[in-house]
């Protein structure tokens, strides 16, 4: 089961924030735009950071499907429909003040597959059935870091800074660093959460165990 209520409380969220610098009632500029766009895409990430909670998992890791096609139907599934989402929270924002959207896409992707990585590590990690909210506030701490890097580090540069390629490089780097951390997340628990039915009970010393238990 998906988290939709969140992916759709962040989408609407979102898209209402890039919406907003429509009805100003004055032209918003380059600044304002590059920081709506970044504050939609933290909020997309934070919504993606819940993508595999399954209060379930603990009977659903003895499925014959295996955890990686489980979590792979997941992405695809949502995958898509974050696309399209970007895309008109791109287009919400004026023309005026739309940074390049190739860069701002790039920062966007990164801490969105940023957040899924987290998530993953914390299933794979410790088998957690709710990860969500602690990736949630990871990717937040992780966000509140890069504000507090030092200016030749920084990695929210604007248009037209002589750092800006730069950054950009980095946010390519983390992309692709998230994106090998989610891969490593994505098999099987490392401890599997385990699952002894009520009323079992353990055989004691000199009484063989029941045939089939």
């Amino acid at each position: 089961m998906l988290p939709w209520r969140v992916l759709g409380a962040a989408g609407v969220l979102g898209a209402a924030m890039a919406a907003g610098t429509r009805l100003t009632g004055h032209e918003p500029d380059a600044m304002t735009g590059l920081l709506v766009l970044r504050l939609a895409a933290l909020v997309g990430g934070l919504a993606l950071a819940f993508l595999f909670d399954d209060p379930a998992r603990r009977t659903t890791e003895a499925v014959p499907v295996r955890r990686p096609v489980r979590a792979g139907l997941r992405l695809t599934l949502v995958a898509p429909l974050a696309a399209v989402w970007w895309t008109a929270v791109l287009f919400l924002v004026p023309a005026a003040a739309r940074p390049p959207a190739g860069a701002v896409t790039l920062e966007a992707a990164a801490i969105g597959v940023t957040a899924v990585a987290l998530a993953a590590a914390s299933v794979r990690l410790r088998s957690e059935p709710d990860p969500g909210a602690g990736a949630a506030l990871t990717l937040l701490a992780l966000a509140v870091a890069v504000l507090l890097l030092p200016s030749r580090w920084n990695l929210l540069v604007p248009p037209g800074d002589p750092s800006w390629a730069e950054a950009h490089r980095w946010w390519a780097g983390l992309l692709v660093a998230a994106a090998l951390l989610c891969a490593a997340g994505l098999p099987e628990p490392l401890h599997r959460l385990r699952y002894t039915p009520r009323g079992r009970r353990t055989p004691g010393p000199g009484i063989p165990p029941a045939y089939g238990a």
